[in-house]
């Protein structure tokens, strides 16, 4: 079976290992920005170019036999290439265009959220001009608001009051160059609370839940410093989070099972692929922040690595419709994710610096990201260089393991070695606990 990866950073990896750990032996294919030489080594074609050009990549995708197709990042899928690849008979694993604007249009998301009476859905408004978003800066409260681009920002394209805007003319010069850009604005409450990322597998009609992953967005340790893509992520024993009770977790699922209905009402077509909810437990219960529809990058790396079936058979069971539980099961361990970045990252990031993997010992849980493979060199391209997954049966026991691993990439580069520690974890829970209390 010929599978086709789209994407060559760290969550392609995981996915690209995931698949070579499969009994059925799949002859692995990819497309990529860069080569990455953690999946050039499992793949028996790999080309690189521009993964958004869906003329040149379904050119790829037939030329090659490509019996099934799986799109790691959001951008090709804004762009229609699961559209494209589904008109050439190669079915994918990630949803068509008009389906995926439940990740590329944060509007579309909040509006289809109202439509169908979704409970999580946070007041918003959305703009296409200045006019009127003062009073409604003013009608949230100062310090009470957040302000989004509707589009891909690459992660970038959310500021928050108190955290990035400090005054309503702040607010509003973010606005103004959001507008600039021929977008959007989105503006909704801040939610105070727990942020957790809930991903499922999707069939289209059947959702099959993955472990609750929690990330870490700021760039440096006790959540200080720029938003990134994401330093790290962490995930419990028993596949929820330790600030979560059994009703937050419910709530969520049955939100991510209400978005799935919905789309598909909606488009009146099948939601085929992974559907993420970023979810915030508050003290008023479970608040949508946003959905992606795509697996989440650091939480498939945590989530695969613990993966036990086979995900061959599941990513078939997506695109013929016959996906089912039993068929989903991971390992009841925790997770620790930690990803080494370049100095300077995220605002002015050290570019093209050679790394080391050589001293990490297991390097079947590390994850290669943005790198490029010149010469028998990996150099690292300038944002997330590479991640190490530790696993056990604790997320302190696992916490040590990433610590000792991550370590042990040589370059110029840093990571958050709080990520997954007792004492941050602690924290959560209570911050967690005096929200409830109030």
């Amino acid at each position: 079976m010929n599978i086709l990866i789209v994407g060559s950073g760290a969550r392609e990896h995981a996915i690209a290992a995931a698949l070579h750990r499969s009994p059925q032996q799949p002859h692995i294919f990819c497309c990529g920005t860069s080569l990455n030489p953690g999946i050039s080594q499992m793949t028996y074609h790999y080309w690189t170019g521009d993964i958004t050009d869906v003329a040149a990549v379904t050119k790829m995708a037939k030329e090659w036999q490509i019996d099934l197709a799986i799109i790691g990042p959001e951008a090709p899928l804004e762009k229609g290439l699961a559209d494209a690849l589904w008109q050439n008979a190669i079915p994918t694993v990630g949803p068509k265009r008009a389906l995926a604007q439940i990740e590329t249009s944060k509007s579309f998301a909040r509006d289809l959220m109202q439509k169908y009476d979704i409970p999580g859905l946070p007041r918003y408004r959305k703009f296409q001009e200045l006019n009127g978003i003062p009073a409604f800066l003013a009608e949230l409260g100062e310090g009470q608001y957040v302000v989004k681009a509707n589009g891909l920002m690459g992660g970038k394209g959310v500021k928050v009051a108190g955290d990035h805007l400090h005054s309503f003319a702040e607010a509003i010069s973010y606005c103004k160059e959001i507008l600039a850009q021929g977008q959007e604005v989105v503006i909704e409450e801040k939610l105070v609370g727990q942020e957790f990322s809930f991903m499922c597998f999707s069939d289209g009609k059947q959702a099959v839940p993955m472990p609750i992953v929690q990330d870490h967005k700021r760039a440096f340790v006790n959540d200080e410093g720029p938003n990134t893509g994401g330093m790290g992520s962490y995930s419990d024993a028993n596949h929820s989070l330790p600030f979560l009770s059994a009703d937050d977790v419910q709530q969520a699922w049955q939100i991510n099972e209400a978005v799935l209905r919905a789309l598909s009402t909606e488009l009146q077509d099948k939601y085929i692929g992974i559907l993420y909810g970023s979810f915030i437990a508050t003290h008023q219960g479970v608040y949508v922040i946003e959905f992606n529809a795509r697996l989440g990058d650091p939480e498939a790396l945590n989530v695969l690595t613990i993966l036990t079936s086979d995900f061959v058979t599941i990513c078939q069971a997506m695109v013929t419709g016959s996906l089912s539980a039993d068929q989903v099961t991971f390992a009841n361990q925790a997770t620790v994710c930690k990803y080494a970045v370049p100095q300077g990252y995220p605002d002015d990031p050290i570019k093209d610096a050679v790394i080391c993997i050589e001293a990490v010992k297991n390097k079947s849980r590390l994850y290669l990201a943005s790198v490029n493979a010149v010469d028998g060199k990996i150099h690292a391209t300038g944002s997330r260089t590479a991640a190490y997954v530790g696993v056990a049966d604790s997320i302190s026991m696992a916490e040590e393991i990433a610590e000792v691993e991550v370590r042990g990439i040589d370059g110029p580069l840093f990571h958050r070695d709080d990520i997954g520690t007792d004492r941050l974890i602690q924290r959560r829970i209570d911050d967690m606990r005096r929200l409830r209390g109030a």
